[in-house]
């Protein structure tokens, strides 16, 4: 594949089917078994549904939206979208339906695509609230589609409709593929913004197509051939839509769609794949589950263990450092211990790429010294996504790795990271203000601020912007969530917490006059400090941080809480002269007791 003459994604799908025709492609267990679609038979769906959507109207230029878990079906419609020269507009599956409603308004989609009953259930409701929307394509049967002006068209009967039209090597949408240029918007992906709404970044096929070819380059040195990958990340996100579907598809590999996250154990041990991109979250429950089997089996089998570990961290930290002796046993534990734990991984694994948020660097080096390459990287949607990573041969694990190839990356006077080549987003949908913020004479101005060690890699030391990354790769407003909060009338004040964490917890400060009434009714002091420890007082207030979940996304529900013992004022430095929280003063006072929530 040459990345640099690739003219568009669609192009360098169909180039790779015509070269691996009737290779398995795409798997996904179907009762019980995996069963594959060929490079042949996704292309032939890909031409189907693209010749569909412009038999529904869709026209060049057009926004279509994607609703779907992670299956074949997903890449298909993506690709099918584009071919047909439209946009294509990945949503969460957790998204609500006022989350569906803003994105498909200010997308202003014509169209979409949804997979399951469940998700056209918050789905079509705002499609039939959006004018413009035309039409959804039902993977499955919706019992809700007749109550809904927006037309509503079965998947198998869009393809029915086209599969012959052009079919075969006289492929009327393949030979259109080319096209379609490298500049051209290939999809909008949408991202939470410090504003709390969530914003469209616009990324065309040559950021896309960028991003493979520093994944490529990256990666070259492990000897890249006959790939595997296994995808359970969402592909909505710009992560796993760049590095588990478009990389593969650059490479020819094979993606094997993972049917969940409490099935990924089997499925590794069943797909053996040879590439996974994760989140640090995954590394940090299998460190977790890994070291617990641990001290439950206890003995000699424990021993051993350590002994790999301590071995292991030391060989990174100084890959000359062991003694002859410590080389012997070394080879000793790796057989008896690292191996089981590559196992655990399929046995065939070249590489865990972990990106989507930052890696406690402890957990990457126990993966590591436990015989595993674990490769951090960096980047953000705003860069389709990848920035740096870093390289097989030289792993710093408190760095995020050199800049890929053609990527140019500077320290700004204030501390903050810029990144400037083909990977910069062409700017936020329909909010040129927004755009000209971070991009700004050709250099995306990250928001994070970082330097550069002595052999080139980023280290990330602080970020500018107040946006929560979880562990688990997922963008979200804090603003957005401690809105919503205090718009319940018993909540005064909130800060949320969970950076690199699970999910979040808060701080919340009740309503003066809900506390005295609540006071007054139960027979109990009106005092903060003395009812944050009573539990009927944090039964109400759990109550309604109970109810104002229920209007919140899966990643932003609060799951833990804590009472504040009094307000947050200017005069104890936790608000600032416009009223505005000074989040850092408050986890600088309440920080220990905030992580205590994470038990």
């Amino acid at each position: 594949m040459d990345y640099k003459t690739c003219p568009n994604l669609v192009a360098m799908f169909f180039e790779q089917a015509a070269r691996h025709g009737d290779k398995p492609f795409l798997w996904a267990k179907r009762d019980g078994n995996w069963e594959a679609f060929t490079w042949r038979e996704a292309a032939a769906r890909v031409s189907a549904l693209a010749r569909g959507l412009k038999g529904l109207g869709i026209e060049t230029g057009d926004r279509v939206v994607l609703v779907s878990e992670n299956r074949p079906e997903w890449l298909i419609s993506d690709v099918a979208i584009m071919a047909a020269g439209a946009i294509s507009v990945p949503a969460y599956v957790t998204n609500t339906v006022n989350d569906h409603l803003h994105i498909v308004e200010n997308s202003g989609a014509k169209g979409a695509i949804v997979s399951t009953r469940k998700l056209s259930e918050n789905f079509l409701p705002a499609a039939h609230r959006a004018s413009q929307m035309k039409f959804v394509v039902t993977m499955e049967p919706s019992d809700i589609s007749q109550e809904l002006s927006t037309a509503v068209h079965a998947w198998e009967d869009v393809l029915a409709q086209s599969a012959g039209q052009g079919a075969g090597e006289d492929d009327d949408i393949a030979a259109a593929a080319g096209t379609w240029k490298r500049d051209d918007t290939a999809c909008i992906i949408y991202t939470s913004g410090t504003g709390g709404a969530p914003k469209g970044v616009m990324l065309h096929h040559g950021a896309i197509i960028h991003n493979c070819m520093g994944a490529y380059d990256a990666l070259l040195e492990l000897g890249l051939g006959e790939e595997v990958f296994l995808s359970f990340l969402p592909l909505s996100h710009s992560y796993e839509h760049m590095a588990g579907q478009f990389f593969p598809i650059s490479l020819g590999a094979q993606i094997y769609y993972a049917e969940g996250i409490e099935a990924l154990g089997s499925n590794m041990a069943e797909v053996r794949p040879t590439i996974m991109t994760a989140v640090p979250r995954l590394y940090e429950t299998m460190h977790a589950r890994i070291s617990r089997g641990v001290k439950v089996q206890g003995g000699i089998k424990e021993k051993l263990f350590m002994k790999a570990l301590e071995l292991g961290r030391r060989r990174y930290e100084n890959p000359d450092g062991l003694t002859f002796g410590e080389r012997v046993t070394d080879a000793i534990v790796d057989r008896l211990v690292r191996d089981k734990v590559r196992g655990r991984f399929g046995g065939r694994l070249k590489a865990l790429v972990s990106g989507g948020a930052p890696l406690n660097p402890d957990i990457g080096i126990f993966f590591t010294a436990l015989g595993l390459c674990l490769l951090q990287g960096y980047g953000q949607t705003e860069s389709a996504p990848l920035i740096s990573v870093n390289r097989p041969n030289k792993v710093k694990m408190h760095t995020v790795g050199p800049p890929v190839l053609e990527v140019e990356v500077k320290i700004a006077e204030d501390g903050e990271i810029l990144a400037r080549g083909e990977l910069v987003m062409q700017g936020y949908w329909r909010d040129p203000e927004a755009t000209s913020q971070v991009i700004r004479d050709g250099w995306l101005h990250t928001g994070d601020i970082g330097v550069f060690d002595e052999d080139g890699y980023i280290q990330i030391t602080d970020r500018k912007k107040d946006i929560i990354v979880n562990s688990g790769g997922d963008n979200l407003s804090p603003q957005r969530v401690e809105g919503v909060l205090t718009l319940a009338p018993e909540i005064a004040q909130a800060m949320v917490f969970g950076d690199r964490r699970p999910y979040l917890v808060g701080m919340v400060v009740p309503e003066e006059d809900w506390v005295k009434e609540w006071s007054a009714e139960n027979g109990k002091p009106n005092d903060l400090a003395m009812l944050g420890g009573d539990e009927d007082f944090r039964k109400a207030v759990g109550a309604v941080v109970e109810r104002v979940n229920e209007g919140l996304s899966t990643i932003e529900k609060v799951r833990h809480f804590m009472i504040a013992s009094e307000p947050f004022t200017i005069e104890n430095e936790m608000l600032t002269p416009t009223i505005k929280i000074r989040r850092h003063k408050i986890i600088e006072a309440f920080g220990a007791s905030l992580e205590a929530l994470y038990g």
